[in-house]
């Protein structure tokens, strides 16, 4: 699969994460069939911003911190993002990770 594809496949997957749920980089490449892929998944959701469609806030790293906001428009638009959605993030770290987590192994199959 090219990288183009295997964006588009990474956004798709996004836009089914559930408002007030997040989920993990490495999380979306498994269900792509390409588990060592978190990073390409990281990189495919910097360049979200370029689809609103695409709820990159809802995406972040394996322990729950928000590794991307460096990609937003502000340093804490991500975090602002989530908790309009009534998810709690207390330094940069999603609290309750394991109750908020979205897993598309679980969800889509």
């Amino acid at each position: 699969m090219d990288k183009y594809n295997f964006f588009q496949n990474v956004y798709e997957v996004a836009k089914l994460i559930p408002e007030g749920r997040v989920t993990s980089y490495g999380a979306i490449a498994g269900y792509l069939g390409a588990k060592s892929s978190a990073r390409m998944v990281g990189w495919a959701m910097n360049g979200a911003g370029a689809d609103p469609q695409v709820p990159a806030h809802r995406v972040v790293n394996h322990q729950g911190l928000l590794t991307g906001k460096h990609h937003f428009e502000t340093p804490t638009k991500m975090q602002e993002l989530l908790e309009l959605e009534g998810v709690v993030v207390q330094n940069d770290k999603i609290a309750e990770f394991e109750k908020r987590f979205w897993d598309p192994m679980k969800e889509l199959l």
